[in-house]
């Protein structure tokens, strides 16, 4: 991909406006859509650079963005704007959904790294009644299946809601339910003799 110039600003006496160029993107012209990329890549690179602080997200928001633009080129109406405003629009929406879905991304990734991790209520043995039953509970949890044990050390000990935990795992919340149901049935068969 060419080198961006964060100083590049479309400038329409030398080559033909924004809107020109869409319409003939819209009639299919390659040669409309290297200029587009000519005139327009620095600044929407620029745009997306502010937002996602990452030139390796940047050039992907970039490549979206004229990657939309050769699809649906339509998208563009002359009556609501500037071909340049238009443009700067599309790509800052690109970037902020990136940066939220990146955000979203580490937000899964330490929750689960919380819920895997070792829970103090399970090693601490001054908190419950029997000496052995931490040791009881680790062992029943390890017995469960992988996706209720996870459900049940994410609601419990990682603290969350159910339905943060749908999210985080990308379930359906009756899911999630159904499996903390059956993984606390069977933990309290498994853990009779210390209730």
């Amino acid at each position: 991909m060419k080198e961006h110039r964060t100083d590049d600003i479309p400038e329409r006496s030398s080559t033909e406006s924004g809107g020109v160029l869409l319409r003939r993107i819209a009639a299919r012209d390659r040669g409309a859509m290297e200029e587009l990329y000519d005139l327009y890549s620095g600044l929407l690179f620029s745009i997306a650079m502010r937002i996602l602080n990452d030139s390796g997200e940047a050039e992907e928001v970039l490549q979206d963005v004229f990657l939309q633009v050769w699809e649906k080129p339509d998208r563009y109406h002359e009556g609501a704007g500037s071909a340049t405003s238009w443009l700067a629009c599309v790509t800052r929406n690109r970037a902020i959904d990136r940066f939220r879905s990146r955000a979203h991304r580490q937000r899964v990734a330490e929750t689960l790294q919380t819920a895997q991790a070792p829970t103090e209520a399970l090693s601490n043995a001054d908190l419950l009644p029997d000496p052995d039953a931490g040791v009881a509970i680790r062992n029943a949890l390890s017995e469960l299946p992988a996706e209720q044990s996870q459900a049940i050390q994410m609601t419990f000990f990682g603290g969350l809601t159910q339905q943060q935990v749908a999210e985080a795992l990308g379930e359906p919340l009756g899911t999630v339910k159904a499996r903390i149901r059956r993984g606390m049935l069977k933990l309290r068969d498994s853990l009779q003799p210390y209730l």
